[in-house]
């Protein structure tokens, strides 16, 4: 950033596992059962909040908005004590001043960090999260009063929450603490940053009369709205750090039509006082395209990654200094004009078609019971179902495979042979353990969304463009360039392959479109649910396929329907219902006795449970260990699925193994409150970065457990 001529440096933005644990640790936050003793928080407690560890469960984890990172959801009550427990900031803000760059250090805001927050354990619902505002204030005080006896002279607090809908008693709080930590940053410029969406008129107008505040950021890319509100009430003498790069996806920027926004806001806020920014964080786009040696070329000059950004607002300071780099901005008109005008981005069958679908409904015809009742006839499965959600370790030879087979090092006829024999692995371990219904593992996969994107038309690739999901955990999302189609079958083969060597049913495992959309970097010329739409036809082939080739179980996974929720509640049934749609039109098809499965991860689902329903799959397999069985209160407070639904009975992400005693109390939790005909026993999410080592002992306790409940059932009966 410093070679790029960037003058607002951030640091503290580096994390051994997420920002939001980075701010619980600061503030001592610490949930008791992780048995600190107070001091500075070391590794151990740290990744045992994170990961769990082999005594106690870790913290939960859910979606950061509505990206694809994931943060740690911190646990706080009235009886928390907080000190100051962590001094990271301070030490990345020295580090870097060692090395001769002055950085802003970037913290979660005091707000925000309490509306990311739930009540602890045993802690009432209804307990309000801003009442210890006063209480975690003084640690930020503390680390402010080290940070300008460092030198510091700007800070950032990120206040994301604030394009949420808040209330005014919320709203009240961000006055409330700036007012508070006003003396405490004296002598400091403080920054305050929002992003992903507009921010609202009553937040807009609290945010910027916020006492002992310099400046403020806004996402200009998706906050469109935002610049209204800018023109006519931003605060004269304050500083513009303007967001118009996209810090989310990965298109080049329209540097021309950028930087007429930037002479416009020049025209309010002062030259002196305008800064152009990312629209957000860069942590959420891939790093360098420096690494994409083999991307199509054209493709590859219509895209820009978090270090061409930086180089992008370098050049628009520039440009708005009067230094503006001719050949730089006209190599990019040329890049805009090229994707526009490109003949691999439209396909006109496509298109129509796609439009066709906005009129209809796409629903099966027959109702879900009636459906369930078909499909038990021809299954003849036992009560509570034993199934897991997809995939199966991804072992260092498996990898080691793809890769070979990939750099043509290994023919296709060996590397068919090598995943037809993990595969019966796979089976025949599932048939020991005594699964009800099977899955052939994903050996041929290298992601869930990627793995589709490469079959399907109007994708491209990176061999390098990871982005982080959580932890050390990445995920390399493919690029929509264009307009989407599929060739030729996709799964049939392996799901074929696989069923043939088990008598009991396998699952069709296939992507849902939204959450292809949603993992993907998607093109940003057309509304994103024509691409999602045009995506729901490609997998609506594979589905009728599939069905076709004999398989009679078909899981199509939307792990992301929830993440894609827009922030602001006047836009979310307009999403849902464009994004149930989709889902509802692969499989509008297939038979009544053909059993449609879906899959959901880490979120909030009590706000769309009604969304859910009218996805209308015949079972739902859905996170809930980590929550606290959160998802259960839906359930409990009167809400009727006549679905089946297998809420996960223990955590994946954690390596710790489950007892059968504890796995058959979790199950009985949900027994209280959904019927034994619906309920299918399985683990949170899918296996792949697992070891065999913890899989197969949590399986073995998870039918355990299954078994246990069934005979006792049996019993009452």
């Amino acid at each position: 950033m410093a070679d790029a001529g960037i003058k607002y440096i951030p640091s503290n933005t580096f994390s051994y596992y997420d920002q939001v644990l980075d701010t619980t640790t600061m503030i001592g936050a610490v949930p008791p059962r992780y048995n600190w003793n107070g001091g500075e928080i070391g590794f151990d407690t740290y990744f045992s909040m994170a990961r769990g560890n082999a005594s106690v469960p870790a913290m939960e984890m859910t979606k950061w908005f509505d990206t694809n990172y994931h943060y740690i959801v911190p646990e706080l009550g009235p009886e928390v004590k907080f000190s100051y427990a962590s001094h990271k900031a301070v030490n990345e803000y020295k580090e870097a001043k060692a090395l001769g760059v002055d950085t802003v250090p970037v913290f979660v805001g005091p707000v925000s960090y309490l509306l990311l927050s739930k009540p602890a354990k045993g802690v009432e619902k209804t307990f309000d999260l801003l009442s210890l505002l006063y209480k975690i204030l003084p640690i930020y005080k503390e680390v402010i009063a080290e940070l300008k006896e460092a030198g510091a002279t700007w800070i950032q607090f990120d206040e994301a929450t604030l394009v949420k809908d808040l209330e005014a008693h919320q709203l009240q709080a961000f006055t409330k603490a700036y007012t508070d930590l006003e003396s405490a940053c004296s002598g400091l410029n403080v920054l305050v940053a929002t992003y992903f969406a507009d921010v609202p008129a009553d937040a807009f107008k609290t945010l910027t009369t916020l006492p002992g505040v310099a400046g403020y950021t806004f996402d200009l890319v998706r906050g469109e709205k935002t610049l209204d509100l800018i023109k006519t009430s931003f605060p004269s003498g304050k500083y513009l750090f303007a967001g118009v790069v996209d810090g989310r996806n990965i298109w080049a920027n329209d540097l021309a039509g950028s930087l007429s926004v930037l002479k416009s806001l020049e025209a309010i806020v002062g030259k002196d006082k305008l800064v152009v920014s990312t629209s957000s964080s860069l942590q959420h786009t891939a790093v360098d395209l420096v690494n994409e040696t083999k991307l199509d070329v054209e493709i590859k000059s219509w895209l820009a990654f978090a270090a061409q950004k930086v180089v992008e607002v370098g050049a628009l300071a520039k440009a708005l200094a009067g230094q503006k780099d001719e050949a730089f901005f006209a190599a990019n008109a040329a890049a805009q004009a090229s994707r526009k005008c490109s003949p691999r981005v439209t396909n006109e069958a496509v298109q129509k078609a796609a439009a066709a679908l906005r009129g209809s409904d796409h629903r099966r015809a027959t109702n879900v019971s009636a459906r369930l009742d078909a499909q038990q006839k021809k299954l003849n499965l036992p009560i509570l179902p034993t199934t897991t959600i997809g995939s199966f370790p991804q072992t260092i030879e498996l990898r080691r495979v793809r890769r070979e087979y990939k750099a043509k090092k290994i023919s296709e006829e060996e590397y068919v042979k090598a995943i037809k024999e993990e595969i019966f692995k796979v089976v025949q371990l599932q048939e020991e353990l005594d699964i009800d219904v099977l899955v052939h593992g994903e050996p041929e996969r290298n992601d869930m969304v990627e793995y589709f994107g490469e079959q399907l038309s109007g994708f491209a690739f990176t061999a390098n463009g990871w982005v982080q999901s959580y932890g050390s955990r990445c995920v390399k999302p493919p690029i929509i360039y264009g307009d989407v189609s599929r060739p030729k079958a996709m799964t049939v083969f392996w799901s074929t392959m696989a069923q043939e060597m088990t008598k009991r049913p396998m699952k069709g495992m296939l992507t849902g479109p939204v959450t292809i959309l949603n993992w993907s970097f998607v093109r940003n010329d057309q509304p994103r649910f024509e691409t999602c739409y045009q995506i729901a036809l490609a997998i609506k082939d594979e589905v009728e396929d599939l069905e076709k080739a004999g398989i009679t179980v078909i899981q199509i996974d939307e792990a992301a329907l929830r993440e894609g929720l827009p922030l602001r509640k006047a836009e979310h049934a307009f999403y849902l219902d464009w994004a149930v749609h989709s889902f509802r039109i692969t499989n509008v098809g297939v038979q009544d006795t053909t059993q449609i499965h879906t899959h959901m991860c880490y979120s909030n689902f009590n706000d769309i449970i009604h969304s859910i329903i009218n996805m209308d799959a015949d079972v739902i397999t859905i996170e809930n260990s980590r929550s606290d069985e959160k998802l259960l209160s839906v359930f409990r407070e009167g809400v009727k699925y006549g679905a089946g639904i297998g809420p996960g009975v223990y955590d994946i992400h954690s390596p710790r193994i489950p007892s059968t005693e504890e796995i058959h109390d979790r199950i009985n939790k949900m027994l209280a409150v959904l019927e034994t005909n619906i309920l299918w026993v399985n683990p949170d999410c899918g296996l792949k970065t697992r070891k065999y080592g913890e899989v197969k002992p949590a399986l073995e306790n998870m039918v355990a457990a299954a078994k246990k409940l069934r005979a006792a059932l049996a019993c009452a009966k």
